[in-house]
């Protein structure tokens, strides 16, 4: 069985705060990759709703079809996580992974740059392949530089996390701009500029890591090589396959609505997760332990992908409240919708280092909450948010917009939940994963991510038929509900997991 290494066996020196000099590297080339994905985010939508005629002309979708589109594209972004762990653990380990990863989320920004349908799913497309090879394992390489775990690793992916979020700030700044007040394909330019930048600085800081993201296995050549053979055809398949769907799509013969589609892949996700986690059950190689804490994984998952689905109605349904609802006249100056998506990653940028010395701090008194209490701590702050905002919505109209604080106030919620569970999360899985099953783990996290852009993608959807106040309203109260669950339980999971912190 392949196996990847927990140690490095050239230790860099520690640069500022105690931290290896490799974090600097995955920070640069998560903030360059998180740029080119949020800068093309923040304009999806607002593309795809423009209508066809006019100066910034779109795709003229309705809304339902709109968002349906992004929760399908968001889903599969974090989806195809899954097989690129597993391409990591099992072929070309991590570094070379992230390298080729960012190499096509690259080309998929520039196919969206070229103003025709084709080019824009073929960008879209490229963008998921490339994001599932870089995502889950740009985060196993940054918790194999910390293999004595503990508060440390927490407070080293919240430093991380704080490199995704300045990332996620610039790109829809600079992207946002270009897209919305000169042209969208120049915003989707743009976004591929960055990732290249990102690849430059990832190979030039490349011997920062050590040996952290090489590939280490035990297995016989005669293994590899079959399970390389194996691997490409199966790529040749599915291209084939994905060609033939695209070609009978676009000439009409194959007509599935995409709300329909999106359906049917949620149901999917559930159904082959569940699987996947059950082969881990039965599976002979793992001890009691370790099966224990697959269960926890799982209960992660769920309550993961509930926040995600809320979280990210920020890209759709928020986004297009903050089109039509709000005022965004600054001097006379219409500031873009897109800008304000960038509120959760200032106080991202701001909020991460307090929280990573918050954990630590509790940590060094033994009065850190578990990674299931912060969880239910997340929901509850996402709910809070959501509680806000459908307050602010109530007596929104076109003629009467509401002020910008009202989405100030709750992407400030949204971030506190955010920082209670994402970095945590992350953390949770490298810790809690079986031995030799890292990435596959980690691309199963990245999964309930998956699961809640989907079900965002779908909810949002619902904007066509209820006010944006009932919507709001409906999403607080499901997942307040959930994370009064979760508090209620977490007791139990901590126990159950043996010590998951």
């Amino acid at each position: 069985m392949a196996q990847l290494t927990s140690t490095i066996t050239e230790n860099p020196q520690p640069e500022l705060s105690g931290h290896p000099r490799g974090l600097s590297t995955l920070f640069f080339t998560e903030m360059w990759e998180r740029f080119s994905y949020y800068g093309m985010r923040a304009l999806l939508v607002l593309f795809m709703t423009a209508p066809l005629a006019g100066v910034h002309h779109g795709l003229g979708f309705d809304v339902e079809k709109s968002t349906a589109i992004y929760g399908l594209y968001t889903s599969l972004v974090y989806l195809t996580a899954l097989p690129g762990g597993w391409l990591a653990d099992k072929l070309w380990g991590q570094r070379k992974a992230v390298f080729w990863g960012g190499a096509i989320i690259a080309c998929g920004h520039f196919s969206l740059a070229i103003p025709s349908l084709p080019t824009f799913y073929l960008g879209l497309l490229l963008i998921v392949i490339g994001t599932g090879l870089l995502k889950p394992n740009v985060s196993v390489m940054v918790g194999d530089l910390y293999p004595e775990g503990g508060a440390r690793r927490d407070a080293g992916f919240s430093i991380f996390y704080m490199g995704i979020n300045l990332g996620a700030f610039l790109g829809t700044i600079l992207c946002g701009l270009i897209g919305e007040d000169y042209n969208f394909h120049w915003g989707f330019s743009l976004a591929g500029i960055g990732m290249v930048f990102g690849l430059i600085q990832y190979s030039l800081g490349g011997k920062r890591l050590g040996t952290v993201g090489n590939l280490k296995t035990s297995d016989p050549p005669a293994v590899v090589e079959r399970r390389n053979r194996n691997f490409y055809l199966a790529s040749a398949g599915i291209a084939i396959a994905l060609a033939a769907f695209g070609f009978l799509g676009f000439t009409g013969v194959l007509n599935v609505p995409i709300p329909e589609l999106a359906h049917w892949l949620g149901y999917a996700i559930l159904v082959l997760s569940g699987l996947f986690f059950l082969s881990l059950f039965l599976s002979p190689h793992l001890t009691s332990l370790e099966k224990k804490r697959v269960g926890v994984i799982v209960w992660l998952f769920l309550l993961s992908a509930v926040f995600w689905s809320g979280f990210e109605q920020a890209g759709s349904s928020m986004n297009l409240f903050a089109r039509d609802l709000t005022n965004r006249s600054l001097g006379g100056w219409l500031m873009p919708a897109s800008w304000l998506q960038n509120v959760n990653a200032i106080f991202i940028i701001l909020l991460a280092p307090v929280f990573g010395w918050v954990w630590t701090s509790l940590a060094a008194h033994k009065a850190n909450p578990s990674t299931p209490a912060k969880f239910a701590l997340g929901l509850f702050g996402l709910a809070g948010g959501f509680f806000v905002l459908s307050w602010g919505a109530a007596n929104a109209t076109e003629a009467s917009r509401v002020s910008m604080v009202w989405l100030v106030v709750t992407y400030f919620l949204h971030t506190v939940g955010e920082l209670c569970l994402s970095p945590v999360g992350l953390s949770a899985t490298t810790k809690l994963a079986p031995r030799g099953r890292t990435g596959e783990m980690m691309g199963l996290w990245f999964i309930s991510i998956a699961l809640g852009n989907l079900i965002a993608g779908l909810v949002a959807g619902h904007m066509q038929e209820l006010s944006p106040s009932a919507l709001f309203r409906s999403v607080a109260m499901f997942i307040g509900a959930t994370g009064a669950v979760a508090l209620l339980v977490s007791p139990l999971v901590q126990r159950f997991g043996g010590n998951t912190d």
